[in-house]
């Protein structure tokens, strides 16, 4: 199984900053570390970050006791070195499994944001008033209220998806009879059950952490085999920025760290309110508060496997929304895997996320422009990938094919080039075979590229006639993709589940 793995695509990162740019912003984070530091609202973090070195003091804020910690720059820089620069994140299937290595920039695409909304989407006839002959088929938008049903669907579509690399629920399960104590074993079945690739998530109570890993030491095999593969692993949103460490999601990291499960250290400061907006204050300020959060847990367990965990935004400064697709957003994220690069840890980023509330032109445009750009910074894992609207606010499925379609076409065009002197060697023959032909044509020696998948394929949804069909095709592919047997669990694996995990509803086994 050590071998095994998903390939990515690896890419010549491209680079905004330069070394001299890079140093500036390590020593202005660690300078915000030591001079400002860290507002702390868990009692047992300000203890451990004092019991190695950091100066701890109390102050009284709004009537609560908030630890005032100043993070000397040698702890940070000495903690940081210990987090790993290498490793699996697992997958039910070991095929499924992806290799984050800091300093090879293979890119992997994910779904994520756990929405509260899903688009269903429909396609109606409509025909001319004038001219009954004429015809067109638009498509009708439903919103549904995020349930376990639809996460299941999400899974199993996500499984099929042959460009979606890992899988973080993009739907919030909202059903009458999900409640905070079963919530979160319920979306770790729901996809479990149907995907084999990686799953991640956030942690809603810590009460339940250890059946989420019983279920999944029982899925992997065994505690040891859980270890090995890590099928699942979690997102820790410890900074409310700018600065403020998070009480009940530091007592989470501690758990998840000392369970020996990876974890993303994610902040998502925005840029015009809860950070600035200048390219050098927002990555300062994003930079320390997860530098900060890295050696949190390389002090609670070291060696601890984590993420650079980087989300920044930018604010519309009309309503102070999160505006994904500008400029800003690209550079901020690029900056970003430069930083994780630096520091030898691998990148956790975003791309595909924009305004629009419906799939459509401004969909399409907002999301390239940020899948292409993110993808060329060399980040490792990428997730809000697919599927995504109005911010991160709805999933709609036929957008993530549509997605799936694009993200296929980007991998293809970052891959690296594919220039050896055999291949050299190879097309000086073949052009001297063609041109010794009568026909000269290149036609029949394009089969082996073909066939070896080194030309890509046209665009899967484009349109043959005057109109423009793309949605109406990528409805059909869902359906197609949608009437797949999903990948569930075996049934001896299903009652072992079932019989040692309490709160999982019923209705979800197949």
């Amino acid at each position: 199984m050590s071998e095994l793995f998903r390939e990515g695509t690896v890419v010549k990162p491209y680079e905004r900053m330069s070394q001299e740019q890079i140093l500036l912003l390590h020593n202005a984070s660690l300078s915000i570390l030591t001079d400002l530091g860290i507002w702390c609202y868990n009692e047992r973090a300000a203890g451990l970050f004092g019991d190695h070195g950091a100066r701890v003091w109390e102050e009284i804020e709004h009537g609560q006791t908030v630890w005032r910690v100043s993070l000397p720059a040698g702890l940070v820089e000495e903690a940081v070195k210990k987090a790993p620069s290498r490793f699996f994140l697992g997958a039910r299937n070991p095929k499924n499994r992806l290799l984050l290595d800091s300093q090879i920039p293979r890119i992997y695409f994910g779904t994520g944001s756990e929405t509260n909304i899903w688009i269903e989407t429909a396609m109606e006839r409509f025909v001319s008033t004038d001219r009954q002959d004429v015809v067109l088929q638009s498509p009708r938008f439903t919103k549904l209220r995020g349930n376990t049903e639809l996460l299941s669907r999400a899974a199993q579509l996500c499984e099929n998806l042959e460009n979606l690399d890992f899988f973080i629920r993009p739907v919030n399960i909202q059903d009458p009879d999900v409640t905070e104590d079963n919530h979160d074993v319920n979306k770790f079945f729901a996809s479990l059950n149907n995907i084999t690739k990686h799953v991640q998530a956030g942690l809603t109570r810590l009460d339940r952490l250890d059946d989420v890993v019983r279920m999944s030491e029982i899925i992997a095999g065994g505690k040891k085999a859980l270890r090995k593969n890590p099928i699942i692993s979690f997102i820790a949103c410890v900074f409310k920025s700018p600065l403020q460490f998070v009480k009940d999601t530091a007592d989470k990291v501690f758990a998840i760290v000392e369970a020996g499960l990876p974890l993303v250290i994610s902040s998502s400061p925005q840029g015009g309110s809860s950070a600035p907006i200048q390219e050098a204050g927002m990555i300062a300020q994003i930079n320390a508060e997860i530098l900060a959060g890295i050696t949190f847990t390389q002090l609670i367990r070291e060696g601890a496997p984590v993420l650079y965990g980087s989300v920044p935004v930018r604010a519309r400064m009309d309503d102070l929304h999160d505006l994904y697709g500008c400029p800003e957003f690209n550079q901020y994220n690029i900056d970003c895997a430069q930083m994780a690069r630096f520091y030898k840890v691998p990148c956790y980023s975003t791309a595909g996320v924009g305004d629009a509330k419906v799939p459509g032109m401004q969909a399409l445009f907002e999301k390239l422009f940020t899948h292409l750009y993110v993808a060329m910074s060399g980040a490792q894992y990428i997730h809000y990938a697919f599927g995504l609207l109005d911010r991160t606010n709805s999933f709609c499925p036929v957008q993530a094919v549509l997605d799936d379609e694009q993200i296929g076409k980007i991998k293809h065009c970052l891959r690296m080039p594919k220039i050896s002197q055999t291949d050299v060697d190879d097309a000086i023959k073949m052009i001297g075979r063609v041109m010794a032909s009568s026909h000269r044509l290149f036609a029949r020696h394009a089969r082996k590229a073909i066939h070896a998948g080194d030309v890509s394929r046209p665009y899967r949804f484009e349109s043959g006639g005057m109109s423009d069909r793309v949605i109406e095709h990528a409805v059909t592919q869902l359906a197609e993709i949608e009437s797949l047997p999903a990948p569930h669990l075996s049934a001896d694996v299903l009652d072992k589940i079932y019989a040692e995990i309490p709160g999982l509803l019923p209705r979800l086994r197949p």
